[in-house]
């Protein structure tokens, strides 16, 4: 038998290879924009100010951890608020220095799984609703900013953003109803068991409906406050824009960083916001200048988030609840349902 390989030295090639589309992508913007005034620009910003919306970014994100937790509580958890912050930062961590945006999920996630003592379905099930409401909530707050914009979209391109929002939720819809119309019989009892707990997850999640919209309510207010971060960069910087379109351009942006070609989003982000602003009139040396300087906020806030997930792992609040040991009896015409 041939020794296993060591899944280490792949994941540290991942790493490099993400961070070196990083640096090839930042590394193109700054050849093509004049160096001497993008750094003066990002001069002109306030370090007083920077610190400030760094501190507003991370009190924003409590946001984001009330609507994780009431959504993965709602599919059947169990954890507490500050159990709760503890995953959510060490995911924030995680999306920043892990080799995929996605992988500060599963980093949140497995957390969790450690400190609840409900199944891990719910927290998976809570988790993928969390992040698909994320993505609706960014492509609605970019349509807000584009009904906001008459003349900067052409019929065609407005054609062209209905079209994708439309695809997104058919696809989620046929992946719901597939869970419900296909035989679970014919599977294996292990996967029998993981598809009756989604399926109570999303009856619960079904049963809850007004918790839900709150959630995605709560998602699109985090988002839109993400955007407004923006905006007093861009006045410092000398970039006077209204803001709808920072409300068209930075979810699209943002987007933008789920490819899986860079660290973290990392350069994929400016130059998305570059080529969404250009054709609406923003010089896209002060749009760069921005976007680095939020790039930064984001780099710093994980690092700190980090750093309070692991002082908070310290507390007993945030650590695992004494576990009880739980016979669970499935019953065959449940799984067999």
């Amino acid at each position: 038998m041939q020794p296993h390989s060591n899944p280490k030295p792949r994941v540290w090639r991942r790493l490099a290879v993400k961070l070196g589309g990083s640096a090839l992508i930042l590394g193109t913007l700054l050849y093509f924009l004049p160096f001497h005034q993008l750094w003066s620009t990002i001069k002109q910003i306030p370090p007083f100010l920077s610190l400030g919306l760094l501190g507003a970014y991370m009190a924003l994100h409590l946001l984001g951890v009330t609507k994780w937790r009431l959504l993965i509580n709602l599919a059947g958890s169990d954890l507490t608020f500050a159990q709760a912050v503890r995953c959510y930062y060490l995911g924030l961590f995680g999306n920043n220095f892990l080799p995929s945006l996605v992988g500060g999920d599963f980093v949140r996630a497995g957390l969790a799984f450690r400190l609840s003592r409900s199944s891990k379905t719910a927290i998976v099930l809570g988790s993928l609703i969390d992040r698909v409401q994320d993505v609706i909530g960014l492509l609605g707050v970019a349509a807000i900013g584009a009904l906001l914009l008459p003349r900067a979209l052409d019929p065609h391109s407005r054609r062209v953003f209905v079209g994708v929002g439309v695809l997104l939720l058919a696809g989620g819809a046929l992946g719901v109803g597939a869970m419900f119309m296909v035989p679970v019989r014919k599977f294996p009892f292990k996967i029998r068991r993981i598809m009756v707990q989604l399926r109570r997850g999303i009856l619960s999640v079904y049963k809850n409906p007004g918790r839900v919209v709150l959630c995605f309510f709560i998602g699109m207010l985090l988002q839109t406050l993400q955007v407004a971060i923006n905006f007093p960069l861009a006045e410092a910087s000398g970039l006077h824009v209204p803001f709808y379109f920072w409300l068209f351009a930075w979810p699209l942006a943002k987007l933008s960083s789920l490819l899986p070609v860079t660290q973290g989003g990392i350069g994929v982000r400016e130059v998305a916001l570059v080529a969404l602003l250009a054709p609406l009139g923003a010089p896209p040396v002060l749009t760069a200048a921005v976007g680095l300087v939020f790039e930064a906020i984001t780099i710093v806030g994980g690092l700190i988030a980090g750093v309070i997930a692991f002082v908070m792992s310290r507390f007993p609040a945030a650590q695992p609840r004494r576990r009880e040991t739980i016979s669970v009896f499935v019953q065959d015409q449940t799984l067999n349902g």
